[in-house]
């Protein structure tokens, strides 16, 4: 059997790199790309490396980056021009293969396998990606080449900013287990804090570790992970002319002001369920689950989840799972500082059957309607039609019309 070659092409600080390219003058300056801090945005959503030298990181809030580099360039982040060069690197890679499966806006999967005929080894590809990648959109790149997804993916993280990483079948042992065992694909921080707590710090040790000790640990993900950790996995790269993999989608957002009563929990939610609705309408898709995020004052999160009767993708259903996930858990009376609903087990919507149901199809006619608010907004921009109960506190509903972060959630699993 042929040894498939895999690679992992992953964008190099994408969003600072693309606003770098956007606006030359920010090159070789600190960079932060952030919400808006007078708003309460403050959080660092991608930072370049001069900011990285300075110890700024991802996810922090924007005081603590401006506390560790008082020279931080901060500039709002610019979703539709990322989307481009995803679009673009997209591509270059079509160029090489059509077996591209994309992880998240800025990394995606190649099975080059067939292609080395043409285009020489896993190497030469990925160091021939990323020069094209270079020239023609001005940003680079870091690619892992191995055997399998997993392995891939962890190349390319090993060696940043452009760099090509080669982690093959003979040497796997040597490069791979001496690591960290969050270094490894799908091992989150919860279930890193867990191998920890039983010894188990590097990917080696995992490897080694006994499959019914994983099983007692994780359940049926236990042997998922000893596969990872022992080079074995085999999940294939999908077609790029495939439907897309997309998991779920969400939108959230920090309020600029605490969330004291339901009513101001109610106003700052709406927005965000009609957001996400529209998004699944965008994408052909209807949702079986609704997840809510909650974030108090004091920065304690809290995720929480529900199934819907059936698929569906309106926003009042939406709202209204989200509504009852919040009075049911968070009891604590503490002031919310941010929100974020999420739709997730995805269906197409073509897989629906028609129903005669009075339920259903008024849901239908609801989204009718919506569907046609979303055409309007496409058309003359986004906020040129809005729900009426916007107009009651515009502090708290104009983040659905000027912004909203947009998360699109590929991965296989979250651990």
């Amino acid at each position: 059997m042929t040894e498939r070659t895999i690679l992992h092409s992953d964008m190099n600080n994408f969003f600072a790199s693309v606003e770098c390219r956007l606006n030359p003058s920010l090159k070789g300056h600190p960079v932060a790309v952030c919400g808006d801090p007078e708003r309460r945005h403050g959080i660092v959503l991608a930072k370049s490396y001069e900011a990285k030298r300075y110890g700024v990181k991802t996810g922090e809030a924007l005081w603590e980056a401006m506390e560790k580099c008082p020279d931080l360039v901060c500039v709002a982040p610019h979703y539709d021009k990322y989307e481009e060069y995803s679009k673009a690197a997209r591509e270059i890679y079509a160029g090489y293969t059509d077996l591209v499966e994309s992880y998240g806006m800025d990394e995606c999967w190649l099975d080059i396998t067939a292609s080395r005929r043409l285009f020489g080894d896993g190497e030469t590809i990925a160091n021939g990606i990323r020069e094209k990648i270079k020239r023609e959109l001005g940003v680079t790149v870091s690619v892992g080449v191995s055997f399998n997804k997993v392995f891939a993916k962890l190349g390319s993280d090993m060696k940043k900013p452009d760099a090509t990483t080669v982690i093959d079948r003979e040497h796997f042992k040597s490069v791979v287990w001496p690591l960290p065992v969050g270094e490894l694909l799908y091992v989150g921080r919860a279930t890193t804090e867990k191998l920890v707590r039983y010894g188990i710090t590097t990917i080696g040790a995992l490897a080694a570790t006994p499959p019914e000790t994983l099983r007692l640990l994780f359940g049926k993900n236990g042997d998922m992970l000893r596969t990872f950790a022992n080079g074995l996995d085999v999940s294939p790269v999908s077609n790029i002319a495939a439907k897309s993999l997309i998991k779920s989608v969400s939108c959230g957002n920090t309020s600029p002001r605490d969330l004291v009563t339901l009513r101001d929990v109610e106003t700052a939610l709406l927005p965000l369920c009609s957001t996400v609705s529209s998004r699944l309408r965008k994408y052909g898709f209807l949702c079986e689950t609704v997840q809510l995020y909650i974030r108090d004052f004091e920065l304690h999160g809290m995720v929480r989840q529900k199934k819907l009767p059936r698929p569906g993708r309106t926003s009042s259903e939406i709202f209204k799972t989200a509504l009852e996930l919040f009075k049911e858990n968070h009891t604590s009376g503490k002031p919310v500082r941010s929100l974020s609903v999420s739709a997730s087990n995805l269906v197409y919507k073509e897989e629906i059957q028609l129903s005669l149901d009075p339920v259903i199809m008024r849901e239908q006619r609801r989204e009718m309607a919506e569907c046609a608010v979303d055409r309007i907004n496409e058309r003359f921009g986004k906020g040129a039609v809005v729900r009426g109960v916007y107009l009651a506190d515009p502090e708290l509903t104009s983040l659905h019309i000027h912004s909203g972060v947009e998360h699109i959630m590929p991965g296989l699993m979250n651990m």
